[in-house]
């Protein structure tokens, strides 16, 4: 029987959610530039970035190891800043079955609009269970996380 893992993280932003939320929905082709030592490239193949089935060619360094991963959305709604992802194919298959990545973004009440809760959820399950949990794309997003706001706000 399959076992789904989960792991994630929670932290707060000094940015607005509608902004933060945009870069990951709306203009995620620029994201090699705000993060340029993990994100080589995110190319839209096919749909456009926000649609259920856009699918997402992503070229990444994780741990000093160059990957690629065609991501699909399998989920997205505008008003509660939410999407998620779903690995289609790529390295990561030889390890993980399955692998859904799922960002929301809230605004942080009473802040008039310049900080956000940000959460990062990743539930993947393992080929077999001698395989790690990839605690590394954490540690990346938690970096993406920062540097994003950092640059958008």
């Amino acid at each position: 029987m399959a076992q789904l893992h989960k792991l994630g993280f929670e932290t707060e932003i000094k940015c607005s959610a509608d902004k933060f939320f945009g870069m990951f929905s709306h203009n995620i082709t620029q994201l090699p530039k705000c993060v340029p030592n993990i994100y080589k490239s995110v190319e839209v193949i096919q749909g456009d970035e926000t649609s259920i089935g856009s699918i997402k060619l992503w070229k990444y360094d994780v741990e000093g190891r160059e990957m690629i991963v065609k991501e699909k959305v399998t989920a997205f709604d505008k008003e509660k800043r939410s999407i998620t992802h779903e690995m289609v194919e790529g390295e990561l298959a030889n390890y993980y079955k399955a692998i859904a990545v799922k960002l929301d973004v809230v605004p942080k009440q009473g802040a008039a609009g310049t900080a956000s809760l940000v959460t990062w959820s990743l539930e993947f399950e393992k080929v077999n269970e001698d395989i790690p949990n990839p605690t590394a794309y954490i540690d990346a997003l938690k970096l993406t996380t920062m540097e994003v706001s950092s640059q958008l706000c």
